[in-house]
């Protein structure tokens, strides 16, 4: 198959982030030329773009901004044929406290990157990365991209405006963007914000007992690299221009059954004990998330190489020679 990115300029929002590098070093071994678009920070830091092995680096133009200076979005988007949006405040938890910071990012951040990139005259592809919690908790399973949208967080509320914004411009002035909404998506670099590391952390540090939320949800999870292959695949199939499209494994896991298997992967059991502090406010919990993946796998040949126990597998390794990263007994789900 004919490598579409061999040779293009690619700008990533979000590119210093736990999928962002991911994707960085997956279009650079494709032969992009990646302009990563990294948080300004006075003290240069490049986030999880300094995981990446020496040579990957060096090819990598790092590109210092900030996602909700209009200006700067426009320089980066400036002579790329493809651009990436992952640029988000994504910590759910977080949103209920800051709320207009979510705004901000997620919603202005994703109105900057379209006035953007519809004043290019370079662009070829416009992917927005959106996320499975603008479903809410599942009315119908598995969830189909026709799903009602629903705000269970002010997080998954600024997610929905941004998505629509995408749809407007797309409906309004033809730009060639894809709105990707991956499920629950794990791997190495994934901080304890999300459950899997903050399960994997604990047991690694030899815990008493386990620490979490609540246990019945069930999520669609999905290893890092299978998700940034289904965005790889879908900012290449020209049928998917305009389209909304669910990148999942179909197929659902318990809190619960998930922290068991990771037990057996560690070879640590414990108790599980229930936090109140990581507990979501009731009516914004969502209960049940599994993809309906037919869209995507009738637009592309992707599908998942890894299996939900590899992907821990892989996860669990990577924790386990970064443990000094992790604070167990702080962790929120």
């Amino acid at each position: 198959m004919t490598n579409p990115f061999v040779s293009k300029t690619v700008f990533i929002t979000g590119a210093d982030g736990f999928i962002g590098s991911h994707l960085t070093k997956q279009l650079v071994s494709l032969g992009s030329r990646v302009r990563a678009l990294v948080y300004y920070n006075s003290w240069n830091e490049i986030g999880w773009l300094k995981d990446l092995d020496k040579e990957t680096l060096a090819s990598v133009e790092i590109f210092y901004g900030d996602i909700r200076d209009i200006e700067r979005v426009r320089s980066g988007v400036s002579g790329c044929e493809y651009v990436f949006h992952l640029s988000s405040l994504i910590a759910i938890p977080y949103s209920y406290q800051a709320s207009r910071s979510y705004i901000d990012t997620n919603v202005s951040g994703a109105l900057n990157v379209l006035h953007a990139c519809l004043s290019s005259d370079s662009l070829h592809r416009l992917l927005h990365v959106s996320t499975s919690e603008v479903y809410g908790t599942a009315q119908q399973v598995p969830i189909s991209e026709s799903h009602p949208l629903v705000g269970q967080s002010p997080y998954s509320a600024s997610k929905i405006a941004a998505d629509k914004l995408v749809e407007s411009f797309f409906l309004s002035f033809g730009l060639p963007v894809t709105t990707a909404r991956p499920f629950n998506t794990f791997g190495p670099r994934q901080t304890a914000r999300a459950v899997i590391p903050t399960i994997a952390s604990q047991l690694l540090s030899n815990c008493d007992y386990l620490q979490l939320g609540a246990l019945s949800p069930t999520r669609d999870f999905n290893y890092v690299l299978d998700t940034v292959h289904g965005m790889l695949a879908l900012a290449s199939c020209d049928d998917a221009v305009g389209q909304v499209v669910n990148i999942g494994t179909g197929i659902e896991w318990s809190i619960k059954d998930t922290a068991h298997l990771l037990m057996r992967l560690t070879g640590v059991h414990v108790d599980i004990r229930c936090n109140n502090e990581r507990l979501r406010p009731e009516r914004s919990e969502v209960n049940r998330l599994i993809a309906d993946t037919r869209l995507l796998t009738s637009l592309t040949d992707w599908k998942p190489t890894f299996t939900f126990e590899q992907g821990l597998r892989e996860t669990v390794s990577w924790i386990e020679d970064h443990l000094s990263l992790f604070n167990p007994s702080s962790y929120v789900r």
